[in-house]
């Protein structure tokens, strides 16, 4: 057999952090505005203004973490604008994205609204580009501190008498380029001032975040580790996999041939070498692997759906971007003891999108499919595994053919999940699970494929792309044989009886 993956089951290799399956949601496009937000007014079922349909499909997903306002919004923001009675809130231009009029209805007690809603933690990108130490300071006093202050007072009289939980704090977003244009050493000393006024309030703790580098910008990580490393718990990164690597030209989101698939699913894979990089830059100041390396915001960015408007970055989604969720996933798994958290963007109606609304439907993406799949592994223990697996080769390129991870949670059962990237070829593969004393399994799974590489979910075909059981499991004492469907994401649940 072509395919042949090893699984230690008592060997743990660390803990997944859930953290690591967040999200991301910006004042982009549809995204706030429509995706999540339609008023209270809306003949769209919604709850305080929030579309129940989307809360109801992101809690079933278990998402466990939301950053919000952005993104390069968040360097504009000026959070005063979005709280108080919303026809008393300023209204603005959002000059990153498409220019359009911003009212500020969403905002802050909205936002944290809508991470109760979800049970999930709320990731806060705080305003250095263009804000003040007061600002930034004050807004934290205002969420978090149980007493009596100017602060605490106002966000009293706006209708929430206790603080919130905010245990996430990014100090500043993307410094290196629309949050400022920065050097990195000015940045590091930026961040050692505003961070001083990020304070914990009462039993608040915040876990602080430094702005880091865009993709393969190791002198950023470098100099900010450098000259900052014990005044923060997390340092982000960000990496989008545009399949031409050309800005102007991304390529389309579902008019695309094997050239473009290839060329995604190898980009995508460059996350390791990324991660790896940063982490050894990492470990030469925090060798105790304290801070957490945080990538909030990754995913496939394409040019957007003709006729929509390019400010918005509306693109659709198909089994190419599933494949990349489930490799991307499954290399985040590998990294878990520095990566301890990361941010998909975007949530709704904004490049990978889990979400589509159009109106008062909702369509749930190929995407969406894999994170809630995927979802068994959140707070699991990684396990050891070694994958001797074929190679998918294109135009004298190569690629190992399958992707796998496997993890172990706390009633003892393992989950394996598989990705086959040749979009033509099945992939036979044979499990060999170790360490389970000779005790006997029981298998089942589900698996995400479609017919063609270019297939979506739509508004007229919203289940074009959907899970489906997983059948054909042989199993002989601790051996699994399965056949991976081509272009497939395909998850097993092992139960050790």
């Amino acid at each position: 057999m072509a395919n042949r993956v090893t699984i230690n089951a008592d060997i743990a290799k660390g803990t997944i952090n859930r953290n690591i399956y967040g999200h991301f949601s910006e004042h982009l496009g549809r995204c706030i505005y429509e995706g999540i937000w339609v008023g209270e007014q809306s003949p769209i079922p919604n709850t305080y203004g929030i579309r129940n349909d989307v809360a109801e499909a992101l809690k079933k997903m278990k998402i466990p973490v939301l950053r919000w306002p952005g993104g390069c919004f968040a360097d504009e923001y000026h959070w005063k604008d979005g709280v108080g009675p919303t026809e008393a809130r300023k209204t603005m231009i959002n000059t990153h994205w498409g220019g359009v009029v911003e009212n500020n209805q969403f905002g802050t007690h909205e936002f944290l609204r809508l991470c109760e809603m979800l049970e999930c933690e709320p990731y806060i990108s705080g305003n250095v580009g263009s804000g003040t130490v007061q600002e930034m300071s004050e807004w934290v006093e205002y969420i978090t501190f149980d007493g009596k202050s100017p602060m605490a007072d106002w966000r009293k009289e706006n209708g929430r008498e206790r603080p919130w939980k905010l245990k996430y704090f990014g100090v500043g977003n993307e410094n290196w380029g629309c949050g400022g244009n920065m050097r990195p050493e000015y940045y590091a000393d930026l961040y050692r001032r505003y961070q001083t006024y990020v304070r914990n309030y009462g039993e608040n703790g915040i876990y602080k975040i430094a702005c880091g580098p865009n993709d393969f910008n190791y002198q950023w990580m470098d100099v900010v580790m450098r000259e900052a490393h014990w005044l923060m718990d997390g340092i982000s990164v960000h990496y989008y996999t545009i399949p031409t690597g050309v800005w102007s030209a991304k390529g389309s989101a579902t008019e695309f041939g094997e050239d473009e698939w290839f060329a995604t699913l190898k980009k995508s894979l460059l996350m390791d070498e990324l991660l790896a990089k940063h982490s050894a830059i990492m470990d030469r100041y925090d060798p105790k692997k304290r801070v957490g390396l945080i990538v909030d915001e990754w995913g496939t960015w394409y040019d957007v759906e003709p006729g929509t408007n390019p400010g918005f970055l509306y693109q659709q989604n198909t089994i190419r971007d599933a494949l990349v969720a489930g490799l991307t996933l499954n290399v985040f798994h590998e990294h878990c003891d520095r990566v301890h958290m990361a941010n998909l963007a975007q949530v709704v109606n904004v490049l990978q999108s889990v979400i589509l609304t159009e109106g008062e439907k909702m369509i749930l993406t190929p995407t969406y499919h894999v994170m809630d799949m995927y979802k068994v592994h959140q707070d699991a223990t990684l396990l050891e595994a070694s994958v001797s697996a074929a190679d998918y080769v294109h135009n004298g390129e190569k690629l190992q053919q399958v992707s796998v991870s496997a993890s172990k949670n706390e009633q003892g059962v393992l989950h394996i999940s598989l990705c086959n990237l040749d979009h033509q070829s099945s992939a036979p593969v044979q499990i060999d699970l170790r360490g389970l004393n000779d005790r006997n399994v029981k298998v089942k799974g589900t698996e995400l494929t479609a017919r063609d590489m270019r297939d979506h979910n739509s508004f007229d075909r919203p289940d074009a792309v959907k899970p489906s059981a997983f059948g054909g499991i042989e199993t002989s004492g601790n051996e699994i044989r399965v056949t991976l469907a081509p272009m497939s994401v395909t998850v097993l649940e092992v139960v050790v009886a």
